[in-house]
C-alpha cells in the first residue's frame, strides 16, 4: 500500500490539531474546572470538575452540646451566638410557646461592627436543622416576641463550637462549656 508522501505528516498534524481542540474546549473544562474559551460554560460541562462535599471531617475542638431557656416578654428580644470555626458543624432545634421573629445570622472575625450575614429569617415558633460555619466568628439567632403575651422559648444545639454568648437588653454575657465525657467510661 502506497501513499503519498507527506500524507502521513499531514494526518498526524490534523489528529494533534483535533487533540488540542477537545482539550482546551472539553477536557480542561471538565476534568480540571479550567475553561480558557468559554466552551465548557456554554457546554455545560464545567459543574463536572467540582469535587463533592467531604461527608466525614476532622475537627479542632471537642464536640459540645447545650441547651437554654428564655422567657421573652411583650416586644423584647435576645441573641444567642456560638463561637465557631469555618466549617465547624452544628445540629439545632428551637421551639417557642408562641410565634417569634427569627433571624439566624453570623458576625465574622474582623467584620466591621454591626456586620452580620442572614442565613434564615422569619417569623415562627419553631426551628430544625444542621448549620455550617461558612467563615470563623459568632453565629446563632436573634429572636423577638411581637406579641402581646410572654413567650417560652427552648434552644437544643450540638455540635464543634468554643462557647456561648448571649446578648439582652445591652448586656452580654459568655458561657463556656464543660468537654463531653465518655459515656463508656
Amino acid at each position: 500500500m502506497s501513499t503519498r508522501p507527506g500524507s502521513l505528516a499531514k494526518a498526524t498534524l490534523l489528529a494533534v490539531a483535533i487533540a488540542a481542540v477537545l482539550l482546551v474546549t472539553v477536557v480542561l473544562p471538565a476534568e480540571y474546572g479550567l475553561d480558557p474559551l468559554g466552551a465548557g460554560e456554554r457546554l455545560g460541562l464545567t459543574g463536572l470538575s467540582r469535587t463533592a462535599p467531604r461527608s466525614v471531617s476532622d475537627e479542632p475542638i471537642p464536640f459540645r452540646s447545650d441547651r437554654v431557656r428564655f422567657v421573652l416578654a411583650p416586644f423584647e428580644s435576645v441573641e444567642y451566638k456560638y463561637r465557631m470555626a469555618a466549617d465547624g458543624a452544628m445540629v439545632f432545634s428551637w421551639s417557642a410557646s408562641a410565634e417569634v421573629l427569627f433571624d439566624l445570622h453570623a458576625e465574622p472575625d474582623g467584620a466591621e461592627p454591626g456586620y452580620a450575614e442572614s442565613f434564615a429569617q422569619g417569623r415562627d415558633n419553631s426551628g430544625n436543622g444542621t448549620y455550617v460555619a461558612a467563615f470563623p466568628g459568632i453565629h446563632g439567632w436573634f429572636w423577638e416576641n411581637r406579641g402581646a403575651d410572654s413567650v417560652e422559648l427552648e434552644l437544643m444545639t450540638s455540635g464543634f463550637y468554643d462557647h456561648a454568648i448571649e446578648f439582652r437588653d445591652g448586656d452580654q454575657s459568655s458561657r463556656s462549656f464543660a468537654m463531653q465525657s465518655d459515656p463508656d467510661r
